[in-house]
């Protein structure tokens, strides 16, 4: 990687880079290629330009839980659209639970849009946010999760349920 004119190799080094970027509050903007799904709203991209994988939540959305119900359908539908695939990624900061919070990108397509619109995930505010327009399109088409009208938002799960581990 050329950093200001110097060669640095270290994967610590870039690891730092992501880490003082996603605090800062600005976009950092980079392309890599995503390896592994989390869940369906969490994900492992490896740089493009080599390096340590960083593990990125997709920002402004709440897919449900992996062992709530809709959580494998979302952790699916996410894999079948991006996995192996190279994407463009927004890295933007990191929330209250030191998560690096991203929008992801595949050839310009918003992935937590996608994520909302095919009713695989909420929109992550109530009230407020970005992908509520296309949340309320989803619910009234039942598409997904929302096919279940008593399906739980997933922060209302976690707070009945506590966190799913695999």
């Amino acid at each position: 990687m050329n950093l200001l004119g110097l060669q640095m190799k270290s994967g610590w080094f870039q690891i730092a880079i992501v880490l003082i970027a996603c605090s800062a509050g600005p976009v950092w903007a980079w392309q890599g290629k995503v390896f592994r799904i989390t869940d369906g709203d969490s994900l492992w991209v490896r740089p493009a330009d080599g390096g340590v994988p960083v593990k990125l939540r997709i920002d402004g959305i709440d897919a449900p839980e992996i062992c709530q119900s809709g959580g494998q359908a979302a952790r699916k539908a996410l894999a079948a659209r991006l996995m192996g695939r190279t994407v463009d990624v927004d890295t933007r900061r990191k929330d209250d639970y030191g998560r690096t919070l991203a929008s992801v990108f595949l050839d310009g397509e918003d992935m937590g849009a996608w994520m909302v619109r095919q009713g695989h995930a909420w929109a992550y505010r109530q009230g407020s946010g970005a992908y509520l327009a296309l949340q309320a399109r989803a619910q009234s088409a039942a598409l997904g999760l929302f096919a279940d009208r008593n399906a739980l938002p997933p922060r209302v799960f976690r707070k009945q349920n506590g966190p799913c581990y695999l």
